[in-house]
This record gives structure tokens, sequence and C-alpha cells, in this order.
């Protein structure tokens, strides 16, 4: 078991930039992906970055160009960094940990953009 626990989440005007990230405790090993999720009221929640254990990542489109996700191992930590922020970037951001026989959720973190 991984427990996730996010920070960074706030309200910020469009353009704007933002960094959360995400504590991990707990034995993180072998092949794994960690990373960030958001989701609205009325709407399923979505893949925003994710990147593995050998450093393969990932970027939903509505996000390339924008955001960077990166990861610590050592601190087992995974950052999210957000620039050009909109107003439809509004959402509750999830930290995920995934392996085999793990799937854990951080808490959520809200992230609000005003117009």
């Amino acid at each position: 078991q991984v427990q996730l626990v996010e920070s960074g989440g706030g309200l910020v005007q469009a353009g704007g930039s933002l960094t959360l990230s995400c504590a991990a405790s707990g034995i993180i090993f072998g092949i794994n992906v960690m990373g960030w999720y958001r989701q609205v009221p009325g709407k399923q929640r979505e893949l925003v970055a994710a990147v593995t254990s050998s450093g393969r990542v990932q970027y939903a489109d509505f996000v390339k160009g924008r955001f960077i996700i990166s990861r610590d191992n050592a601190k087992k930590m995974v950052s999210l960094q957000m620039n050009s922020l909109q107003p439809e970037d509004t959402a509750v951001y999830y930290c995920n940990f995934h392996r085999d026989r793990d799937d854990s959720w951080g808490q959520g973190t809200q992230v609000t953009v005003s117009s």
C-alpha cells in the first residue's frame, strides 16, 4: 500500500502558473506509474500526465506544452508544474500511484483558475 498526499493547489489568474506536489509513503518498487488526474463536477476523472518508473512520460493533449510532470524516486515525490493556466483547468487534481497489485489515490487538491 502506498499513501499519497497532494499539496500546492490554490487560486490563480488565467495565464498564471502553479506547481502541485505529491508525497508518497510506503515502498515503491518495480514497474509502476505515478500520475496526475483531474475531475470536475459532472465529468469523469481524466488523466492529466503520468510518468513511469523508467521515465516514460505521457501527457493529455489538452496540457501538452503547458504542463510538466516530474518524479523524484529518492524523495518519493511527483510534481506537476502547470503553466499558462486557463479557467477550464479548474478541477480537483488527484495524485495516483499504480502497479499490478496497488492502485492508490491522494485526497485531491483544488485548483481554481479565474478569468
